[in-house]
């Protein structure tokens, strides 16, 4: 099968390479899944598990990328709750070889049911931004009707799903980011929008919840904002502030299967869209991967049509 594969990670996506790989059996609790789509996480080449097993041993070359949707065509040994022909979608385990592929080898676990009604490509574009707004909101965040919540970089792929589950929980959501981005938020239901470039975010006053994408002296300033019993999320790594009388959390995203059939049913019902940039096919995928300027939105990648 055609894969895209990294070993240097000096070379960052510059060193990825399509290279011919076999195709992955179906271990016990496993699913083979043929890749209709795949999301790519620029950060997934600074983690540690995309070069190491979990005993920290050498695992090079791997196949990054871990959101996908496709079709199961292989069950393993005691493998339950889907079927061969089903369409899928899900998130794929940090230490294993991951979705830049015709076909991966994942635990059912790791999937939901793909409804008919949702394209291969919106479905790759969920897991990992989906669930790290839902978990970080209502499971870190135990947001509640009413309460205000400032969401960095709200017009980016985490922080566009962060804005609209938290104005569809009754939140009053205040989004941040680049003044080009106003619109956007807006548009998505923010009820005001902080250019962090050129506004005082001090002037949104106190929150309840930070959900934090940036860290640094962002992170620092925000945590100020937060309301006594409020809490400060974040993403990128321990909390570098705490706010005064609240809490601090930080966490990896894990993947749920009720979690991802609900956020795929908001995305059905117009509730929730999600936010594709760029999407390209598996032989432009290293050219894609490595863009020459900004680009907003997710690079998907169209394994098979």
């Amino acid at each position: 099968m055609k894969a895209i594969v990294v070993a240097n990670q000096a070379a960052g996506t510059a060193g990825m390479k399509l290279v011919d790989r076999p195709e992955p059996n179906a271990a016990i609790n496993d699913v083979v899944v043929q890749v209709h789509a795949s999301g790519f996480a620029p950060t997934e080449l600074a983690w540690p598990s995309t070069w190491t097993d979990r005993l920290d041993r050498d695992r090079t070359p791997s196949i990054p990328g871990h959101e996908l949707a496709g079709v199961v065509t292989a069950l393993g040994y005691g493998t339950t709750g889907l079927s061969v022909g089903q369409r899928v979608f899900g998130l794929a385990d940090w230490y294993r070889d991951g979705t830049l592929a015709e076909y991966v080898a994942i635990e059912a676990r790791n999937l939901a049911p793909l409804p008919g009604d949702v394209d291969f490509t919106v479905g790759a574009s969920l897991p990992i931004s989906g669930l790290t707004a839902w978990q970080g909101l209502f499971q870190h965040g135990r947001l509640q009707a009413g309460q205000r919540v400032l969401a960095h970089g709200a017009a980016g792929a985490v922080g566009s799903m962060v804005t609209q589950l938290a104005r569809e929980a009754g939140a009053y959501v205040i989004g941040t980011g680049r003044s080009a981005d106003r619109q956007t938020v807006l548009d998505l239901g923010a009820k005001e929008f902080v250019d962090l470039d050129n506004d005082a975010l001090e002037d949104v006053g106190e929150v309840d919840l930070v959900f934090d994408v940036i860290g640094g002296d962002i992170q620092k300033r925000s945590a100020a904002l937060i309301r006594a019993g409020g809490t400060l999320v974040t993403i990128v790594g321990p909390a570098e502030a705490r706010p005064s009388g609240g809490l601090a959390v930080d966490f990896v995203v894990e993947v749920d299967r009720v979690q991802l059939i609900e956020i795929v049913q908001r995305v059905r019902d117009g509730r929730l869209r999600t936010h594709i940039g760029k999407v390209s096919s598996l032989d432009d995928a290293v050219a894609a991967l490595n863009p020459t300027e900004r680009r907003k939105g997710n690079t998907i990648i169209c394994v098979h049509r």
